[in-house]
């Protein structure tokens, strides 16, 4: 576990570097991240050429984040990366640390690599690393990193500081390199595939990793026992019955907002997935029982997708006609009628739902939810996390299926309209298989209406 001992201390930059070097030595990598996050996981696959994976702590019980992470380790060859989110112990609550890397290192039993910002430090860094040690004795801190420093002296320097006063080694350290930093927009960082000159940042962190961390003591640390796994993934029974539907999947610069292991899971209940672009193709792929739009920057590609009127046509005509499809974030906003940005730029969106989509200058909503889910007349509680700038005005006459919980504050979400449903929050499947048992039944129906 790669964690920082806060937001912004450049672990983003120390995991890619770290992770390219190992690549460039032959080790096969199969990198995690901590949360909810998007982005982050691009980066990772970038780098090693495998899946990124989500653990998030909330979302899932501890019993599914050990059969997820194990499940990866296909050899005893291959090395687990898991990057953390914001400081090693922010989680949900006060109460709990549920949520947190320190958690989510706890429950897969991997060693601490801490992450800190050197500048402007000398004892103090020690006086840091002490408290992050001493909070929680159960999160085992096994090394260091420091980042950003200006000379091997001042790295020296700190290095001894921290070990004087602590029982752990410092592993080496980044130095500061504004050509390997990355740019940001209003959801965290850009894409990678919206960074023209990512891979030589990619080259340049691992050459730096390779010169300045201990990478051969980060091995020893990683070994670990023989894990023996019991999980049983849940939707392996279900290939009888859904094998050979076919759902649609945007994935291009527009739309990349997916966790991996929902994939994982309609691949393992013997869907197949179709990959399509909303921004490049004239339409969709031929014969799908569905379609499942994640969320991205449809907002930021608005004036590109609206010149793509083909496409838009078809999936408006398709969906009429009774496609199933399931939609999150910006497959919402892409749903709705139009896409308007902060500069009163607007877009013609597919305009399959009587509503509008507009950015907004501050985050909407930010955080975890708790959803109670109305499908199949049945009501489904699952966890999600909600993460926008944008905000939609719905007609009322479009009926929603979602009652969300955040706190004391509850909304409605989730709109529907004949096979479709769109709303705000993501959904990991492992959360509560019976709401990709209601997604797929729908999906089902419709392909035996067209037989």
């Amino acid at each position: 576990m790669l964690a920082g001992a806060s937001s912004n201390v450049g672990k983003t930059t120390v995991t890619m570097g770290i992770m390219a070097a190992f690549k460039k030595r032959g080790i096969r990598v199969k990198p995690f991240k901590t949360g909810p996050d998007y982005i982050d996981p691009m980066f990772h696959s970038f780098v090693t050429g495998e899946p990124s994976i989500n653990l998030d702590t909330w979302l899932l019980d501890e019993d599914t984040i050990r059969g997820l992470f194990d499940r990866r380790l296909e050899t005893e060859n291959d090395l687990g990366i898991a990057e953390g989110v914001m400081g090693l112990y922010d989680g949900h609550s006060l109460e709990s640390d549920v949520g947190s890397s320190a958690y989510l290192a706890k429950t897969v039993a991997a060693p601490v690599i801490l992450i800190i910002d050197g500048r402007g430090m000398s004892k103090s860094a020690a006086a840091l690393v002490k408290g992050y040690i001493g909070f929680d004795p159960n999160t085992k801190i096994s090394g260091v990193i420091i980042n950003r420093i200006s000379s091997e002296s001042q790295y020296q320097l700190l290095k001894e500081m921290i070990e004087a006063y602590n029982d752990v080694t410092c592993l080496g350290y980044f130095p500061n390199n504004p050509d390997i930093i990355m740019d940001s927009r209003h959801l965290g960082l850009v894409p990678v595939e919206e960074i023209a000159d990512f891979r030589e940042k990619v080259d340049k962190a691992a050459e730096l990793a390779e010169a300045h961390i201990d990478l051969d003591r980060i091995l020893e640390l990683s070994r670990h026992g023989e894990r023996a796994s019991r999980y049983v993934d849940p939707f392996i029974g279900w290939q009888e019955k859904y094998r050979g539907l076919r759902i649609g999947v945007p994935k291009d610069r527009a739309f990349n907002f997916y966790y991996e292991d929902n994939f994982r899971a309609l691949e393992n209940a013997g869907i197949e997935l179709v990959p399509l672009s909303p921004l490049n193709d004239s339409g969709l792929p031929k014969n799908l029982d569905g379609l499942y739009i994640g969320g991205g920057f449809p907002e930021v590609f608005g004036a590109e997708l609206a010149q793509n009127e083909t496409m838009l046509a078809d999936i408006k005509h398709q969906l009429e006609a009774g496609l199933p499809c399931y939609a999150e974030c910006g497959g919402l906003m892409y749903l709705t009628k139009s896409m308007t940005l902060n500069s009163g730029e607007t877009n013609r969106a597919v305009g399959f739902i009587d509503g509008d989509a507009k950015m907004t200058e501050r985050l909407q909503r930010f955080g975890y939810v708790e959803i109670c889910a109305y499908l199949g007349g049945k009501s489904i509680e699952i966890r999600g996390h909600e993460f926008h700038h944008s905000d939609v005005t719905i007609s009322e006459a479009v009926p929603t299926a979602y009652v969300i919980t955040k706190n004391s504050r509850t909304w409605t979400c989730g709109y529907r309209r004949k096979n479709v449903l769109a709303g705000y929050p993501h959904i990991h499947f492992y959360s509560n298989p019976l709401f990709l048992k209601a997604l797929l039944t729908t999906v089902l129906a419709y392909r035996e209406e067209q037989k």
